[in-house]
């Protein structure tokens, strides 16, 4: 017993060294002895909308002119239902076994080893992992998208929109400038001290797509040729094969799913919340602001974006040239989306950064180089705390990741390629399944069978967007030029 206390007060010292140097006051601290917790609904809003409204948003528009007016905003609408439903259920996770009164579980593995255990727990892991690793690859792919883009915005206007030729620019060294200024941000020692940075991000994302939705609006209301729009998207026979529609039609429901997707975060966000009010009502709250929030812009840019551009809707309206003029506001948008994405790759790679360095520290709880912290004055900041694993690990990461993004600079194959993978398993699969475990439900009942039947619904969704996916990747990979932008 005496020993179990020791560890567990080493691991509070481990995770919250301020609150111990202080004096481990008993009011600044919460039930489970960690540092007071201080997020409300505001801030967890703000982080799901800085992981849910990112890139994807750019996409929609190409994803609409696939599936078309019937298709999809129906496709919208089911990944906006589903994503908040199974988040509802996610929330009610995060203490167990009471939702409100029971054990605090820290990450999403924690959460399935509480409800599940088994073999599962390995299983999340892999696909939550994973699919952050996909992601903070994929923002790394889009930001140097961004950032050239206002490059090539300028040339154009300064050359002309004919002579693409003579704007042709690398993206790698933007994704090198993105990357430094990550190993910069990932010195941030966890999710509770990235509010600001979530805040920051959030109004970014609120700038580019309002940009993008009034300049949809704008070329709509404007005259002369009006793009041609169906019921059905893109016409086989006149835009594409009918192979091609097919794979296309598989890819956008890749990008939709990718567009919703901030489950794999969403433990990490509630353990930020404060204790009171309950968390699992604090963060269904933010999750039905921040998903209406994103559905609300979300329908605007695809739907307008689709009007403006219809079947020839570009794959980034903003990035992919679908405007030329005024060019100082396409820059602007632009340098937001790198902005937004420099705040979202960090709220994405912190749980990657948290998950390793706890293993590190319970694998080799004496090692100086892993538990030592060196305090530094830091000019307008005070006394920041260096821990040397930490900044050599989350470099390596930073640079790792930047290294494979210049690998892959597809943006929309990656994309749904990500969402396909990970909707499933992470939105759908584990809460639906813990759902079911902690209420005991009966095999067989009406509520097991629908949600069984919606579990299933999924998997084959995601499984045809997946493959859509990669069957994009195969076209991709035929046309690619290194050392040309994407």
């Amino acid at each position: 017993m005496e020993r179990e206390t020791m560890a567990k007060s080493n691991m509070r010292v481990e995770q919250d060294p301020e609150a111990f140097r202080s004096g481990g006051v008993q009011k600044n601290l919460d039930d489970d002895g960690r540092v007071k917790r201080t997020g409300t609904v505001v801030t967890a809003s703000a982080h799901i909308i800085t992981a849910v409204i990112g890139s994807g948003v750019l996409s929609l528009a190409w994803a609409i002119a696939q599936l078309g007016w019937v298709m999809g905003p129906v496709v919208l609408a089911a990944f906006s239902f589903i994503t908040y439903f199974t988040s509802t259920l996610l929330a009610d996770c995060y203490r167990s076994p009471d939702p409100i009164t029971g054990e605090r579980n820290y990450t999403y593995m924690d959460v399935v080893k509480a409800h599940l255990g088994g073999r599962k727990v390995q299983l999340c892991g892999l696909a939550q992992y994973g699919n952050l690793v996909g992601i903070t690859i994929g923002y790394t792919i889009t930001a140097s998208i961004s950032m050239v883009a206002v490059k090539k915005s300028n040339c154009f206007h300064k050359n002309g929109h004919e002579v693409k030729s003579v704007c042709e620019t690398s993206s790698y060294p933007f994704m090198i400038i993105f990357a430094c200024i990550q190993i910069v941000l990932s010195q941030i020692p966890d999710f509770h001290k990235l509010s600001w940075l979530s805040i920051v991000a959030a109004v970014m994302s609120f700038a580019y797509a309002s940009i993008g939705v009034g300049l949809s609006i704008a070329k709509v209301a404007g005259g002369g040729h009006h793009a041609r729009t169906t019921l059905t998207g893109t016409t086989v026979g006149v835009d594409v094969s009918g192979s091609e529609k097919v794979w296309r039609v598989f890819q956008a429901v890749g990008n939709i799913a990718f567009a919703y997707a901030y489950s794999t975060v969403l433990v990490e966000i509630q353990d930020t919340l404060k204790s009171s009010p309950p968390e699992n009502k604090v963060m269904k709250r933010a999750s039905l602001i921040g998903i209406s929030t994103t559905t609300m812009f979300y329908a605007l840019c695809g739907c307008i974006g689709y009007a403006a551009f219809g079947n020839d809707a570009p794959g980034n309206f903003l990035t992919g040239f679908g405007f030329y003029e005024p060019f100082w506001l396409i820059d602007f948008a632009n340098v937001c989306i790198a902005v937004h994405l420099i705040g979202a790759y960090q709220v994405f790679s912190q749980p990657i950064f948290g998950f390793v360095e706890s293993w590190c520290s319970k694998r080799w709880p004496n090692n100086t180089l892993i538990m030592r912290e060196i305090p530094v004055d830091v000019p307008w900041y005070g006394i920041y705390h260096i821990n040397l694993f930490r900044l050599i690990w989350r470099t390596v990461y930073v640079i790792v990741t930047a290294v494979i993004a210049m690998i892959l600079p597809f943006f929309n194959d990656f994309l749904g390629l990500i969402g396909a993978a990970s909707f499933w398993p992470l939105t759908v699969y584990f809460p639906v399944e813990m759902y079911i475990a902690r209420t005991n439900m009966r095999k067989f009942s009406f509520t097991w069978a629908w949600l069984k039947i919606l579990s299933w619904a999924c998997l084959v969704v995601s499984l045809v967007a997946a493959a859509g996916s990669v069957q994009g990747l195969i076209q991709s990979l035929k046309t690619y030029k290194p050392f040309k932008t994407q």
